[in-house]
């Protein structure tokens, strides 16, 4: 074997393990991203290069697309310099940091989570144990879903805020609304997965339904609860930043969404959308590492 087929096999070998794994699609997919976003900048701020420059070369037309103060889309670049500066070279605590308004709409977005989380399980418990809960209150469940939830967001801040209930509560509640829902379908799913012939062996057993639940029914709705809840947390940020937008509030990225709107910030609205987008991914990583936690302590996978 040549001394050139040595060295070229461990590189074959580790492109083959990348292009198996996840870590070489998901690289590819994100470079053509932002090509086709660099791309984009150029076209849609081609309109406010051409009232700044006369007669720009090639080179001068898209570094001014890419350099704007006040961008319609701006570059990655610009996205990525904002983000550092907002993340890494504020106080913490200032109104001016990312990391504070991402820690506003995470409070809200767990709080809200929480209570989803418990309020699905309850539903899902009434809906399996009764049958007639199963057929009247399961059609509504669903519907609640059909409601906008930028219609109904300011509807529940007002009522709430006569109520004397201000800050976290109502974007809680709004998260609640959106993240109940997966919860309690997962859960009803989950709890009526167990197979006739599981649930004729622990009659043999003379196990009553007490037992039959704690033995047989809650631990199958794990492999469904997981996931729901991971699709639950999601939205329950979503929920958190929409009750965030009809207030007019000071904190929160939501709030940073909506002055960066109302100023023409571009390029602070792209960075707390990224901030958001972060947010969310490392909620929805904690729910999987509690997910294998609790399997593993159940004896499921590792």
């Amino acid at each position: 074997m040549t001394d050139v087929t040595l060295a070229a096999t461990p590189s074959m070998a580790l492109l083959a393990r990348l292009r198996e794994g996840r870590t070489l699609p998901v690289l590819a997919v994100s470079l053509i991203l932002i090509i086709a976003w660099y791309v984009g900048a150029i076209g849609l701020n081609a309109g406010l290069v051409e009232q700044r420059l006369e007669h720009p070369t090639t080179a001068e037309f898209v570094a001014a697309a890419w350099s704007l103060d006040r961008p319609v889309l701006p570059a990655p670049h610009q996205v990525a310099i904002e983000f550092y500066t907002s993340v890494f070279e504020r106080e913490m605590d200032s109104p001016r940091s990312l990391v504070y308004h991402a820690y506003v709409t995470g409070s809200a977005t767990l709080v809200g989570f929480a209570f989803g989380t418990l309020l699905g399980i309850l539903l899902a418990l009434a809906i399996v144990r009764s049958r007639t809960l199963d057929r009247s209150l399961l059609p509504w469940i669903i519907a609640s879903q059909t409601i906008p939830i930028l219609a109904i967001a300011p509807m529940i801040i007002v009522v709430l805020g006569n109520l004397g209930l201000t800050g976290l509560l109502p974007k809680a509640v709004i998260s609640m609304y959106l993240c109940f829902f997966p919860v309690a379908i997962g859960m009803v799913k989950g709890l009526r997965s167990p197979d006739p012939l599981q649930l004729d062996l622990m009659r043999t057993y003379s196990a009553n339904p007490t037992q039959t639940f704690w033995k047989l029914r809650w631990p199958a709705s794990m492999s469904f609860l997981f996931p729901s809840l991971k699709v639950a947390i999601a939205i329950s940020l979503v929920g958190a930043i929409v009750g965030e937008l009809p207030t007019g509030a000071q904190e929160g990225l939501g709030a940073r969404l909506l002055s960066g709107s109302y100023y023409g910030q571009t390029v602070q609205i792209w960075s707390a959308l990224l901030m958001a987008a972060l947010l969310g991914m490392v909620l929805v990583a904690a729910v999987g590492f509690v997910e294998r936690v609790v399997l593993r302590h159940m004896g499921g996978r590792p």
